[in-house]
């Protein structure tokens, strides 16, 4: 990537050179980098200066080029019609895609760049390598006259039908955008505006003047009753000027008692202040009681402390002394414990000579013992062969229970299985019923009238059964000679070494008809099954194997050879989840297991008689050993009686030498416990000795502690009287302070009361807030009353009077005049508004005249080379301004008219009239009329030569290799998979061949001198 950019550097470096020169106009293309954009991981296009023939097959990155474009100057994904997200541009399985487009400009190239990011579907402009926003990256754009959103100028593949599906309105206005002066749609705006305005304002006096008539004809009747009104008037001015002086009154009232409240208020504050002060010294004196108590607090804290550490090691001393007495008991305990010991002993000795003094009387009078040998051999043969017949029974026994238990297991694992199969069958039943319910009656049909078939059929039902019932279900037919066991084309070993560990028809069972339909028309004995493995190098496994079809754990992919390059296209699908064969019911296996079933029920009958027989003499052979047995052990005691008692005497003498050896002297251990409980004792005194030092030094400090104990009892008491005589204070203090309180809330209404009273007299008199009293006011207060009963006296009897004047309002006299105001107002209005409607007539008609001269000029422009063009054609085509009415500016518009047959009349272009060749036709020369007179600096347009037949493209072609090549006209991109042969080229051509593949070069690879150095080579050889 860097390496394309330092050659992109180095030919914008060239473009610059000799700017006068330079055969690109202001806003050209010079440089389009792309990287992880769509098909490119990194690719970088150097355009010419006029056309710019983009060729290449359908998939290798045309219309990449043509995003590119879009995207990197600043467009919208949506108007290329792809996708709505930006993110979606960027190359699969990458994170980050880059475009880059360099725009020629004087002294020094544009270069704009675009970061597109996949997670956060955002981009990151730069202009020049500097980070810019977007809204600079489209000001810069605009600037050079650069509408990717224009289909005159911008017209990419997806976007080529929409052409002709502009209206004559739209198509004006991007053209005037497009080949017009910047004054030309601004002139067109401005008198879209004006006409807008000059509606508006005739409307508007047309109104106005109806309005004013209706006023000056009801202004005549409310005159009659206006004089009556003044009559009355003055005996409401008297009323008024009462309620204006009443209020005053009232103020001066209330304030008279405010000054009475607030001379009590500071006499009670000054009472306040006294008490405040002879509460100073009692603080004082309360707060030295809390110091004393707390410094006695402290020290009595530390006393107690000292006496609780001093009892710690009392105790401590304590523990340590009854320590020492279990000692002293432990070693007088292990004494006893040894003399009684000893005294055992003894006991057990005389006891042991006792006994073996009695067996031995016992053997001196036992006779010699008789041979009976012979008759225990006699005995021990018939048991031997009890025993093995015993044994013979038992390992006959225990092969039949082993037997029987593998057969029940087996019963078992039958029935449970039986189980499964079943409900798996209701299930798949239940399932095939509720997505399928024609089938699910077919098979229920088939399995009630199977008798009918001649061959044998396989469920479900797979067939279109067209009888009373009317079902429609599919049905297929095995082939004639089974496929079943077909071989694959290669053995599975072969494709281990790429991760594929079976074919598919090895992964599941079916029966034989159904597997050789499916080897025969799906060829599952062939379509390898593969791992991970096998999807990482999956490019490798296309190219290497030619398998047309494979799968892997969660992907299925079918290869194809193109028609065009001969080479693999590869296309792969996500399995989707199993549905109809994730449960399946082997009939085969059904009823093989009912069979194995009943055999097996036989057999346990067979065992369970075997069994019984083998019990019974079993249990005859146990009562004859128990016989044999018991008289073996009668011969036996009689035997080894003698021996036995002989033995024991031989036990007992040794038992008597160990416990004479094993004697304790007791003198020694009373000795040596002796000298360990003088050791312990001497220990013991040295700790009552500090026991008591200890009890010497705590007698002082519970001394100390009473004394502390009795001065806070003292400071206590003293700090007790002080703080009843500092309440007594306070309740006295807080007495003083509500009445305070209360007369300074009194003070503070009356404050309210007043500035309520001065605000509502003022409001009544209609005084601003700095205003000061009027001397009228005062004049005119001087002759009234000055007390209220007085004033409320002479206001009722004004009151009165006044109310003699009936059927008169003041709304009578405020319509009147409000009616004559708004009579003269409207009036000015009115001539305001028919001033302002003459001057936007006049604007209209200079605006108008100068966008017309432009517009008809621009027309006729287009108009001479349309129709130029087509005549080139044997055809006919005009191009002429369209309009409804003269003064709907809104709705002026360009017509195309084309006629592509003699016979035929000319026709408005259309969607609905003319064919799609037609259409790309009118468009595509269209848009080569208004290339010379085109002031953008370049134009796209994407396969648009698609919809044309062989005869109208090559002149087509001929037309925009004329016109795009003309001298200062601007860039121009025709993007098509495909030319046709023999065309005509011109040297300013330029031809940028896509392509696409695995043996690609990189693009900082790419070096076409040298790739021509090496052809010349490789010539010279083979010549």
């Amino acid at each position: 990537m860097a390496a394309a950019r330092e050659k992109g550097k180095a030919l914008g470096k060239s473009v610059r050179y000799g700017e006068s020169k330079s055969p690109f106009v202001l806003g050209s293309i010079v440089r389009i980098f792309m990287e992880n954009f769509l098909t490119y991981t990194v690719c970088e296009v150097h355009p010419g200066p006029n056309l710019n023939v983009v060729l290449g097959a359908n998939g290798t990155g045309k219309s990449s080029v043509v995003c590119a474009i879009c995207l990197g100057l600043a467009g919208k994904p949506s108007f290329l019609g792809r996708a709505d997200k930006i993110g979606l541009f960027v190359k699969q399985g990458c994170m980050k895609g880059v475009v880059e487009i360099e725009l020629f400009n004087s002294p020094d190239n544009i270069i704009i760049t675009r970061e597109i990011y996949v997670v956060s579907n955002a981009s990151v402009w730069f202009i020049n390598r500097k980070p810019a926003t977007l809204k600079t990256v489209e000001e810069q754009i605009a600037a050079l006259n650069i509408q990717v959103d224009n289909l005159c100028q911008f017209l990419p593949q997806d976007k080529v039908g929409e052409f002709t599906k502009l209206s004559k309105t739209e198509l004006l206005e991007a053209t005037e955008k497009s080949i017009g002066s910047p004054e030309m749609y601004q002139f067109h705006c401005e008198l879209k505006n004006f006409r807008e305005k000059e509606r508006e304002l005739e409307n508007l006096c047309r109104e106005k003047t109806t309005s004013l008539e209706k006023m000056k004809q009801r202004v005549e009747r409310y005159k009659q009753d206006v004089e009556r009104y003044h009559e009355c008037k003055r005996h409401v001015d008297l009323i008024e000027m009462l309620e204006r002086k009443r209020p005053w009154v009232e103020y001066e009232n209330v304030r008279e008692q405010h000054e009475e409240v607030k001379q009590n208020r500071n006499q009670v504050k000054k009472e306040l202040k006294c008490l405040k002060e002879m509460r100073t010294p009692w603080t004082k004196k309360i707060q030295e009681a809390e110091e004393n108590l707390d410094n006695l607090d402290m020290k009595t804290r530390d006393n107690t402390a000292e006496i609780r550490n001093i009892s710690q090691k009392c105790k401590e001393k304590q523990d340590a002394l009854e320590m020492k007495d279990k000692q002293i008991e432990e070693i007088n305990q292990a004494f006893r414990m040894k003399k009684d010991e000893e005294t055992n002993r003894q006991k057990k000795i005389h006891q042991t000579q006792k006994i073996i003094e009695e067996w031995q009387n016992e053997l001196d009078t036992m006779a010699v013992c008789e041979n009976l040998q012979p008759q225990v051999d006699a005995v021990n043969t018939e048991l031997r062969k009890l025993q093995e017949e015993r044994a013979n029974i038992d390992n006959d026994i225990s092969d039949l229970r082993a037997e029987k238990n593998n057969q029940e297991r087996e019963e078992k694992r039958i029935i449970d299985r039986l189980g499964q199969l079943n409900n798996i069958m209701h299930m798949k039943e239940e399932n095939l019923k509720m997505r399928f319910r024609d089938t699910h009656t077919a098979l229920m049909w088939l399995r009630n009238n199977k008798d009918k078939f001649k061959k044998n059929t396989c469920e479900p039902m797979m067939l279109e059964v067209r009888d009373h019932q009317k079902l429609r279900v599919n049905a297929v037919c095995a082939p004639a000679e089974s496929c079943a066991e077909k071989l694959p084309s290669r053995p599975i070993e072969e494709l281990h070494r790429y991760g594929f560990f079976s074919y598919l028809r090895e992964l599941f069972d079916a029966p034989l008809p159904v597997m050789s339909y499916l080897c025969y028309q799906y060829r599952v004995h062939d379509v390898p099954v593969g791992t991970e493995k096998t999807r990482d190098m999956i490019e490798r496994v296309i190219q290497e194997t030619n398998l047309r079809q494979m799968y892997t754990a969660e992907e299925r992919y079918i290869i194809k050879v193109s028609s065009y390059t001969k080479q693999n296209l590869s296309s792969n699908t996500c399995l989707r989840e199993a549905q109809y064969l994730t449960s399946s019911v082997d009939m085969d296996e059904r009823g093989q297991l009912e069979n194995q079933r009943q055999d097996i029920s036989n057999t346990l009958k067979s065992l369970d008689a075997r069994l019984t027989a083998l019990f019974d003499r079993q249990k005859l052979l146990e009562n004859k050993d128990n016989k044999l047995r018991q008289e073996k052990k009668e011969l036996l005691e009689r035997g080894n009686q003698r021996r036995q008692l002989e033995s024991k005497i031989g036990v007992k003498y040794d038992s008597l030498r160990q416990l004479e050896q094993d004697a304790i002297d007791l003198e020694k251990e009373f000795q040596l416990a002796n000298v360990k409980i003088k050791e312990i004792n001497k220990q013991k005194a040295e700790l009552v000795t500090e026991l008591m030092h200890l009890m010497r030094r705590i007698i002082p400090l519970n001394i100390v502690k009473v004394a502390l104990a009795l001065q806070m009892t003292r400071v206590t008491a003293e700090r007790n009287r002080l703080q009843s005589e500092y309440k007594a204070g306070t309740v006295q203090l807080r007495a003083a302070q509500q009445r305070f309180h209360e007369l300074d809330d009194r003070k503070h209404l009356l404050y309210e009361r007043c500035i309520e009273l001065m605000e509502q007299a003022r409001f009544v008199c209609r005084l601003g807030p700095d205003q000061g009293f009027p001397e009228e006011f005062q004049v005119a207060f001087q002759t009234l009353p000055d007390t209220l009963e007085e004033i409320d006296a002479f206001l009722n009897e004004e009151k009165t009077r006044a109310s003699c004047f009936t059927g008169l309002s003041a709304s009578i006299v405020e319509e009147y005049n409000k009616q004559t105001q708004e009579i003269e107002q409207l009036t000015e209005y009115l001539e305001e508004k028919k001033n302002e409607l003459n001057n936007y007539k006049q604007n209209i008609s200079q605006v108008k005249e100068k966008w017309l001269n432009l517009l008809k000029v621009m027309i006729e422009q287009i108009n001479g080379k349309f129709s130029r063009f087509f005549s080139s054609m044997q055809c006919v085509g005009e191009v002429d301004l369209h309009m409804e009415n003269e003064e709907e500016y809104e709705k002026y518009g360009i017509r195309i008219r084309v006629k592509f047959h003699s016979s035929a009349e000319l026709h408005e272009l259309s969607p609905y009239h003319h064919s799609g060749g037609e259409k790309t036709v009118s468009t595509m020369l269209y848009l080569m009329a208004l290339q010379e007179l085109n002031r953008c600096p370049f134009r796209v347009v994407d396969e648009i030569n698609q919809g044309m037949d062989p005869m109208n493209e090559r002149r087509v072609f001929e037309m925009v290799v004329e016109t795009a090549c003309k001298k200062r006209t601007s860039q121009y991109f025709f993007i098509t998979p495909k030319l046709l042969q023999n065309l005509t080229y011109h040297e300013k051509v330029t031809v940028l061949l896509v392509y696409n593949g695995t043996f690609m070069l990189e693009t900082h690879k790419w070096n076409l001198k040298r790739i021509k150095r090496r052809h010349r080579r490789l010539t010279r050889m083979n010549e």
